[in-house]
């Protein structure tokens, strides 16, 4: 091995690691003394058109060098440059291209210049390639040097003296041979003299060991092409060589990451891909990794962060990948899961504030920097060695979704560009899966915060619910499941599901939960409350369609809605193009009611919805869910059905472990859709739960109320409730005998509260209003709505209820004096 260096020249020759660029030569003066045919090819000029001429007749002028004197001195100034401009084409037309010079020094300190022309569409192609190759060789130092028809080198650059360690005086005059003697240059020189004979352009690359690192291999492109003169014969070849070690290191890399890669995303748990992403890293890049995300991101609480000024607190971010060369990661001060601490001093927050990634070769841990803000941290990079650091910004858009960290410890070398070129690489596919799993998040916590968070079935029913999630792309779907107390100690029981998936399934999902909430509100019978509903959601599909702008998605939903009232034991269900539940009895039969289907909500304008009654006895089980549950690839809805009813066929078992049981009755298969259960064991109220008297119609109705309700409060121990309680009772009677023509119900239930009911044939429906101070009448209302803990009105078959309950636990204060007379009392 020579001192000066050693050469070996490579079988493999790549044409694609070098950019398919014209060059040129012109000297002091501007006027051009060398062509090739790549540049004939671009302009259009040939050598014989431009050899000997000035330079300007393709060369851009601007406003900063209009002549080509003026040219001339902005590069001998400037020691050469690049640009993106336009040359002129000989049929007239301006191309756009990448404009590079070089200045090249001679014998004597002349002075020539290289111009190295690609055009736009050349270096387009590239990016579309998605390489890193291209872009590290065009930021990477080119050598130069040119050569006679003897291969003496006439002309060379300053880099070239970096490359190989030989100077410009010792070059200059020379063969390549005469400079490593005793090496296999000559090869080398076999390639040049074929350039020469050809007028072909030839690539090759060899292997070196510069004198300036003598043990360690580099890895050189070498490009050599013809020089023509004016009369169209070789002047000369020019060898344009760039050191390719780190670049084919870094395809290297890249390789393996893309590979790698493939492992992102394999779940939507955000904070497993955090993990993915750590371990990817570490050792192929990094020592030591850690990926942190913001809270938004990890929880799917909350706005995302937009990157920008930080105004007031940095956001919090929890760490979500750790991995190291050691075992254990003793490198981190904060486990997974933990909240990381940010210093507004630290490089941390220039990153969030720019989306820009940041780059510290060389870790500076001397006292008075940001290190010594965080006592914990600074402890961990001076006990661990840190010495380089990488901070890379894992974004989507504008929206900052976490950051990570690469950090080398025992590896000396430091990080440098081509680290960080790579770093971003993994990073920006990570960023793709954690985008995908933030809004799978997003909707999970949509669902659950619409989903009930407890049922409450009161003395009417046990309850337990299961919902899955698909575990699709598509997201989280539209389903949903409720138990809502109703008055007179009645429930109803709900299940429903939005048509799609994602986010917009969710929110929809949202709306008509609520509007499923209003409606049973107002008491309304399942049949004529589907019928509602189904117009609420008409209504959002045609906002949905009046939207400018925005890409209409289906709205509509199946729906199962059922009213269990515990005193009579009796069901009444309607279905808007759901399936029908499953009920079994106390023995363990299992029954699907014959429930007319009815049409999923939002199709059918008009639809109609018929309603079924149903006696069930005390203790059955009653199951509502989704097709979800049911329904699979490989298996019909009958199937699934049958399966379901043997799966809950277990008296015995707790509702809890029944949700299991149904929700597992495809193990080998996961579910195409989301799965949702309810599930409700029915209670019965005793008689002695439960008073009713039939009254008339007249007068003495009042008085025959009060009478029956002290005494039935008596014999249940509630004499406190008794003034407040008879007061109530006599407003209500009263109006009823106001009203209504025909007798009068009166019913007291004692269940969680107590309800006091009044039943009439009118169907004028009493409702609250203010009394101004002279009016004689229009406060029963107000009062009973003081006296009791809610009150309200239901329509039967023959007429109405008006109901009002009040708690077991304290009786309210009287403040009201002396009933008024009767024709004072309720407004109609």
């Amino acid at each position: 091995m020579s001192s000066t260096g050693n050469v070996i020249l490579s079988n493999q020759a790549n044409t694609r690691e070098m950019s398919e660029s014209a060059f040129a030569m012109f000297d002091e003066h501007g006027t051009v003394v060398a062509w090739t045919q790549a540049a004939e090819r671009l302009v259009g000029y040939s050598a014989g058109d431009v050899v000997g001429r000035s330079a300007a007749l393709v060369l851009p002028l601007s406003e900063e060098a209009p002549t080509i004197s003026a040219f001339v001195e902005q590069c001998r100034t400037q020691s050469g440059w690049s640009n993106a401009t336009a040359v002129r084409h000989q049929d007239g037309r301006m191309l756009d291209i990448n404009l590079r010079i070089s200045t090249l020094w001679g014998q004597d300190g002349t002075v020539r210049w290289l111009i190295s022309v690609t055009d736009t569409d050349t270096l387009s192609r590239q990016a579309m390639n998605g390489s890193v190759r291209e872009s590290l060789l065009t930021r990477a130092p080119i050598g130069i040097a040119v050569r006679d028809p003897q291969l003496l080198c006439t002309w060379v650059n300053d880099t070239m003296g970096c490359h190989d360690g030989i100077s410009r005086d010792r070059r200059l005059g020379r063969r390549f041979t005469d400079v490593l003697p005793g090496v296999k240059t000559e090869a080398l020189e076999a390639v040049m003299r074929q350039v020469l004979h050809s007028g072909t352009t030839k690539v090759h690359q060899y292997r070196m060991w510069p004198p300036t690192s003598p043990r360690q291999e580099h890895k050189m492109a070498a490009s050599f092409f013809c020089l023509l003169g004016a009369d169209g014969q070789a002047l000369g070849v020019c060898s344009i060589n760039v050191d390719i070690t780190e670049s084919r290191q870094a395809r290297e890399r890249l390789a393996i990451l893309s590979e790698a890669s493939t492992r992102l995303g394999r779940t939507l748990d955000v904070m497993q891909t955090g993990q993915e992403l750590a371990d990817l890293a570490v050792p192929l890049l990094a020592d030591f990794a850690a990926v942190d995300l913001e809270q938004s991101v990890s929880f799917g609480e909350g706005p995302p962060v937009r990157i920008g000024p930080m105004e007031g607190r940095l956001p919090v971010f929890r760490r979500a990948g750790l991995a190291s060369i050691h075992q254990g990661v003793p490198e981190s001060a904060w486990a997974r899961g933990d909240r990381v601490h940010r210093t507004p001093t630290s490089p941390f927050t220039d990153v969030l504030r720019t989306g820009r990634s940041h780059l510290e070769p060389i870790l500076d841990t001397a006292p008075g920097t940001w290190i010594d803000e965080d006592p914990i941290r600074a402890q961990k990079i001076r006990q661990h060695g840190m010495h380089s650091v990488m901070v890379v910004p894992i974004r989507a858009r504008r929206a900052l979704l976490g950051v990570a960290l690469f950090i080398r410890t025992e590896d000396a070398v430091p990080f440098q560009e081509l680290d960080l070129l790579l770093a971003e690489e993994l990073v920006s596919r990570a960023a793709l899966s954690l985008n995908n799993a933030r809004e799978h998040t997003t909707c999970l916590v949509l669902q659950r915060n619409l989903l009930p968070h407890r049922l409450r079935g009161g003395v009417a029913v046990e309850a337990a619910s299961r919902y899955l999630p698909a575990d699709i792309d598509a997201g989280v779907g539209g389903d949903w499941f409720d138990v809502i107390p109703l008055s007179g100690a009645r429930v109803a029981l709900v299940v429903g599901d939005v048509v799609g998936h994602g986010i917009n399934a969710a929110a929809t999902m949202g709306r008509l939960r609520t509007a499923v909430h209003t409606l049973a509100d107002m008491e309304l019978p399942p049949d004529e409350l589907l019928a509602r509903l189904d117009d609420t959601v008409q209504r959002l599909a045609e906002q949905e369609a009046d939207t400018p702008n925005q890409t209409s998605a289906m709205v509509g939903a199946t729906c199962l809605y059922a009213v269990y009232d515990p005193i009579t034991r009796r069901c009444v269900m309607a279905g808007a193009g759901h399936p029908p539940p499953a009920i079994i009895d106390p023995q363990g039969r299992v029954t699907f009611p014959d429930l007319p289907t009815g049409a999923p909500l939002g199709f059918v304008l008009g639809a109609h919805f018929e309603a079924v009654e149903l006696e069930v006895p005390e203790g059955s089980l009653l199951a509502f869910y989704t097709d979800g549950l049911i329904e699979t690839r490989d298996h019909d809805i009958e199937v699934g059905m049958q399966r379901l009813g043997t799966a809950l066929a277990q008296p015995n078992l707790s509702l809890e472990d029944l949700c299991t049981r149904a929700t597992e009755t495809f193990p080998d298969q996961s579910p195409c859709d989301d799965v949702t259960l309810l599930l409700v064991r029915t209670r019965s109220l005793s008689s002695a739960q439960v008073a009713s008297w039939t009254l008339p119609g007249d007068r003495t109705a009042v008085r025959s109320a009060r009478h029956l309700t002290a005494r039935q409060l008596a014999e249940w121990g509630l004499e406190d409730l008794e003034d407040s309680t008879k007061l109530i009772v006599s407003e209500l009677v009263t109006n009823a005998v106001r009203h209504s023509t025909g007798p009068i119900d009166l019913r007291l239930i004692k269940h969680q509260v107590l309800t006091c009911e009044v039943s009439d044939t009118s169907d004028c429906y009493p409702r609250q209003r203010r009394a101004r101070t002279i009016d004689e009448s229009g406060r029963g209302l107000f009062m009973v709505s003081q006296l009791s803990r809610r009150w309200g009105t239901r329509s039967v078959s023959d007429g109405k209820v008006v109901w009002a309950e009040q708690d077991l636990t304290s009786a309210p204060s009287l403040t009201f004096g002396t009933p008024p007379a009767l024709d004072e009392r309720l407004a109609c």
